[in-house]
């Protein structure tokens, strides 16, 4: 069986490692980036707590030795689902099956201002552009003689209440009470504020109603002030304004607000459902379509009686997903019937700040807050990082920098601008 599979995330990874060495199978993974990538700890890149390598591993390393699987550096372009092949920016490939596990990209709700300047949080590239620019903010602040100018170079505005937002939100306050203060001690004082905003009523919605107290109390405990029920509308000349009519004057807005999913030209209309995500049925085959699936962000499978409004975009849903659909493919390939997917809540977490964190347990009905929850948030992540390397290299640095209450990764790094000859 031919398979290719549309992108490497927590979904696609996991399908291909479970038919990994399986001859019955061969895969084809293609990808944009050579690499897969933490996206749970991406914001630790942006704020120089953790170094790229620590939560990326490429491609073709993860998979050397396993003879089934081929890795192609390329970007989708079209499906011809007719024909059973899909073309891309460097060629063709002919399919058996059709895996697409492309994830989910930022949605800026069509704020053109907002898409342009603001800072999002979704890939690797995009946390090393925010640490770049949160970096050079500070260092402008540290030459300027502008009290406003200063106060609007250090202010951060978090669009969105989700656990990025939330993680972000804290990591900035601990930086701004503990960094700042030791290495730009002269800036301390400015008026930079750091915002967290969000248009519903509480912050972290899917989670219990206890974390989302706590977690409340504890980043205003931090200094940092919330907004809720409150949206932005647009973002010009440096000021973030929220639809109540309210201005906050910044020079760094980082878009955290929500996520839609990508649609691919070949694909029938019908084949999409809210959030641009494919509509899928119990087994994860798209509407419309005979021997193409769908796994992960991009998935709205509404056939699960737990979740009939589809499940949420969370890596645990991409990773089940992924472990099912190889599964069922195997059957497949054996003449056994598939099994239809329900998703099995693990529970939610969120870190806040040094040794603090909330945890909910669905199952266990069990909500935890403070450090026991910040340890095993800490135990999770890092079983979760693809490879031992990954795991050692963020565990050495999360010891540094929780001992030394400092970390060393600030480097303002670009490539060098070559010189254009008229």
């Amino acid at each position: 069986m031919n398979i290719i599979v549309i992108g490497g995330g927590f979904a696609g990874i996991n399908f291909v490692k479970t038919l990994a060495n399986k001859q019955e199978f061969q895969i084809t993974l293609v990808d944009k980036n050579n690499y897969n990538f933490f996206s749970p700890l991406i914001y630790q890149v942006a704020t120089g707590f953790l170094e790229p390598t620590s939560i990326s591993y490429p491609f073709r390393k993860l998979f050397s030795g396993k003879k089934n699987i081929q890795f192609r550096l390329a970007e989708l372009l079209k499906v011809v689902p007719e024909e059973n092949k899909i073309i891309l920016d460097d060629g063709v490939l002919q399919y058996d099956m059709l895996v697409f596990a492309t994830g989910a990209e930022t949605n800026y709700f069509g704020i053109k201002n907002v898409e342009e300047n603001s800072l999002p949080m979704k890939t690797l590239g995009d946390a090393l552009e925010m640490r770049n620019r949160l970096l050079e903010s500070m260092e402008a602040a540290a030459i300027s003689t502008d009290p406003a100018e200063i106060k609007a170079l250090l202010t951060i505005v978090i669009a969105g209440g989700g656990p990025t937002g939330v993680e972000l939100a804290g990591m900035f306050a601990e930086m701004r009470n503990g960094i700042l203060r030791k290495e730009y001690s002269f800036l301390s004082g400015n008026g930079g504020e750091i915002y967290l905003i969000d248009g519903v009523n509480a912050l972290l919605t899917p989670m219990s109603p206890e974390s989302q107290k706590d977690t409340f109390e504890a980043l205003t405990k931090l200094g940092v002030k919330i907004k809720l029920n409150c949206l932005v509308k647009d973002y010009v000349d440096g000021k973030v304004i929220l639809a109540n009519g309210e201005t906050i004057v910044t020079k760094n807005l980082i878009w955290a607000a929500g996520v839609s999913a990508k649609m691919f030209d070949g694909l029938p209309k019908d084949s999409y459902g809210r959030g641009k995500r494919m509509l899928t049925d119990e087994y994860n085959k798209v509407q419309g379509t005979q021997n193409i699936y769908a796994i992960g962000d991009t998935c709205l499978q509404t056939t699960d009686t737990n979740f009939p409004q589809g499940h949420p975009q969370v890596a645990q849903v991409a990773i089940q997903h992924g472990n099912m659909l190889a599964k069922n493919f195997q059957s497949i390939a054996a003449g056994k019937p598939a099994n239809a997917f329900a998703y099995n809540d693990k529970g939610s977490m969120a870190i806040i700040g040094r040794n603090k964190a909330v945890v909910d347990i669905p199952k266990l009905k069990l909500h935890m807050n403070g450090f026991l929850a910040w340890l095993a948030w800490l135990f999770i992540h890092l079983l979760s990082l693809i490879t031992y390397r990954n795991r050692a290299r963020t565990f050495y640095n999360w010891m540094i920098a929780y001992f030394t209450k400092d970390q060393s990764l600030r480097m303002i790094i670009r490539p060098a601008a070559k010189n254009k000859v008229a």
